[in-house]
């Protein structure tokens, strides 16, 4: 019994670590996809990574960055929405960057 729960742990976990991610049906004979984001378009089979720093494919989009959840206190998390990546530094000098010691996403 003890095994069993730890294998059902061992599964939990890397969909609790995964990045936000979501899936849009594709149509049989679909030869091109709009981006929800960006209303560009896109050939079936292509990637491409949006406006709103998500990975996409025509059949889905993933978040493009991981989330900074533990860090020290004095610092602060930023999100960098042209590098698509959350900087984390001092809250009084942004010149100096903060360790991460836990993300979650990508």
């Amino acid at each position: 019994m003890k095994y069993l729960a730890l294998a059902l742990l061992l599964c939990a976990l890397p969909s609790l670590s995964t990045a936000f991610c979501f899936v849009k049906p594709m149509k049989a004979g679909m030869t091109h996809c709009q981006d929800d984001v960006d209303k560009t378009w896109h050939p079936v089979g292509s990637s491409w990574r949006n406006s709103d720093c998500m990975d996409c494919s025509c059949d889905g989009c993933c978040a493009a960055y991981s989330t900074p959840k533990k860090f020290p206190d004095d610092c602060v998390s930023v999100f960098d929405q042209e590098a698509c990546v959350h900087r984390v530094h001092k809250k009084d000098d942004p010149t100096v960057e903060c360790p991460i010691y836990a993300a979650v996403g990508k």
